[in-house]
């Protein structure tokens, strides 16, 4: 029944939001409890029996999630840091791939390097998610979140064209080096084209286009399930076709959105995506059940295994690629060293040691066909299935849950003059401001009152940021001083409601002071996780 199915989503969510609120009060990252809490009660009896279809990941899930991420990442950062993140999303991703077809034909009998491949594809993405959800409560340098947040748009999208590959490797038997490179190259190219040129024609509707705000966020919302189904139907790369055009968009946001677009797409998509992120995490654990029905009695054991076995060859793996390929490319050219830092290997060993795998391994194993053909299915189709559960389960607990313990370890040490930044922008924007009007209201500035009083305050504000400087620069801001602004936020609020019990001014007045407080509140809220 239709009812039944949506009273079972709404309960879903319902139980992602409440599970969230647990996660926070325990300081655990709500990828890792939410997965952990979705295997408890996927194992008691009779309670819950959800099969997870891989068409509604790659369909429902998967888009927009990309789309957002993309849409938070900075192009700046993405470009100056491309050879590290392609070392990681491609590199790794085919390192990992072979790694784990070589362990798997070993390890497991009668398990061919096809059926190693095709693993080795699945379980080859790290997911960004969980390690980001790790670390941006932790002081990290920025740079280890950039190329972790940069590595996640393009992984996935080669491990994906891997696990194509592999699939039609087991199911006809035949494998070419060559031509699976030119493939590779098509489909990846094709799809950033497709990405782009989608992304072009939502940016005319909303240059040149009188929209709304409500407009603009459907259309944002629309835009990444056109991109992904368009590219996906040509059978090019639909997740590079999400990534390339999230990017292409955000880096014009400026040029075609307003500020009350701005404002209402930020909250409508933070909330969707934390639900998506919440309802797949938790779909991972229910899935157990599901995947140890339709395995053979008596093979659990051995499988368990063989999982942990691989689990930390993959583990192994990544710190085996990161290390070199973050110190050789110093060593070899001149050009790299003069333009870059040189990393510590302390930040190294995080990126290495942020490998957590996540929902698009499960859904590339759970897409694997049942049948090669009418007459045999595929082979190990349960077994891949099972062991992709064990590495996700593995990697996110065991990793996610020992990254905080890592770095208060290892004391990493984190340079960030961001406030610092912060205050030059608001002074050169004043500055602007100031010149402005000197140069525009000189003889109103002299004759009204109004204007007068208009340079004054911005002559002010830009007194209060200088001397705010020079404090940064000198010590720190004490926490008291936040905690104060706080608190006289707060009393605003109160004095405001009890404007609101007198019933003297209109309703919309009061919305507007309470949203001006709101903005006010989240901007001092941000200067303080930025302070600490």
């Amino acid at each position: 029944m239709l009812q039944d199915q949506l009273l079972l989503i709404l309960v879903l969510l319902m139980s992602v939001s409440l599970l969230s609120i647990l996660s926070e009060k325990l300081r655990i990252p709500y990828p890792i409890f939410l997965v952990v809490c979705g295997l408890i009660i996927g194992v008691i009896p009779n309670v819950i029996d959800i099969i997870l279809k891989p068409d509604i990941i790659f369909l429902i899930f998967l888009p927009p999630l990309l789309f957002s991420a993309a849409w938070n990442t900075s192009w700046k950062d993405f470009w100056a840091l491309r050879r590290a993140i392609s070392l990681l999303a491609l590199g790794l991703v085919i390192f990992t791939s072979c790694a784990v077809a070589v362990v798997s034909h070993l390890l497991i009998p009668g398990f061919t390097l096809a059926l190693g491949f095709l693993l080795g594809g699945i379980i080859s993405p790290p997911d960004a998610i969980a390690a980001t959800s790790v670390l941006q409560k932790l002081k990290m340098p920025k740079r280890v979140l950039a190329i972790l947040e940069g590595e996640s748009l393009v992984n996935d999208a080669a491990s994906l064209i891997v696990f194509r590959f592999a699939v039609v490797a087991v199911i006809t038997g035949q494998f070419t080096l060559w031509n699976a490179s030119i493939d590779f190259g098509i489909v990846a190219a094709a799809g950033i084209g497709v990405g782009l040129g989608i992304a072009f024609l939502i940016y005319a509707v909303h240059r040149f286009l009188p929209t709304t705000a409500s407009i603009d966020t459907a259309i944002t919302l629309i835009t990444p399930y056109l991109m992904y189904i368009i590219a996906e139907h040509f059978h090019f790369s639909g997740v590079l076709a999400v990534v390339s055009g999230g990017l292409f968009l955000s880096a014009r946001a400026t040029e075609i959105f307003t500020y009350e677009t701005r404002i209402q797409s930020r909250g409508v998509w933070e909330t969707l995506v934390f639900l998506l992120n919440g309802a797949v995490f938790i779909l991972i654990g229910l899935q157990l059940p599901v995947i140890l029905h339709n395995l053979p009695q008596g093979h659990v054991p051995m499988l368990i295994v063989y999982g942990i076995i691989i689990s930390i060859a993959t583990i192994l793996v990544r710190i085996i690629w990161v290390y070199p390929s973050t110190y050789l490319p110093r060593l070899i050219s001149k050009k790299i060293r003069e333009t870059e830092p040189y990393p510590h290997w302390k930040p190294v060993f995080i990126v290495a040691w942020s490998g957590m795998r996540g929902v698009v391994s499960l859904a590339a194993a759970l897409s694997i066909p049942l049948m090669i053909n009418e007459a045999d299915a595929f082979p190990f189709r349960n077994e891949i299935l099972f062991i992709t559960f064990i590495v996700i389960l593995i990697t996110l607990v065991v990793q996610g849950l020992s990254l905080p313990y890592l770095i208060r370890k290892l004391n990493i040490i984190v340079k960030d003059n961001s406030e610092e930044k912060e205050i030059e922008i608001q002074m050169h924007l004043v500055t602007a401001i100031l010149a402005y009007i000197d140069e525009h209201y000189k003889t109103e500035v002299r004759k009204d009152k109004a204007f007068k009083m208009l340079r004054e305050r911005y002559e002010h504000f830009q007194t209060l940021q200088q001397k705010q400087l020079k404090k940064q620069i000198s010590e720190p801001v004490h926490p008291k001083y936040f905690e104060a602004l706080l608190e006289l936020i707060e009393v605003r609020r109160k004095a405001l409601a009890e404007l609101k019990l007198e019933n003297k001014y209109p309703d919309e007045l009061l919305r507007n002071a309470e949203q001006g407080i709101d903005h006010e509140e989240a901007r001092l809220r941000m200067q303080v996780k930025t302070e600490n």
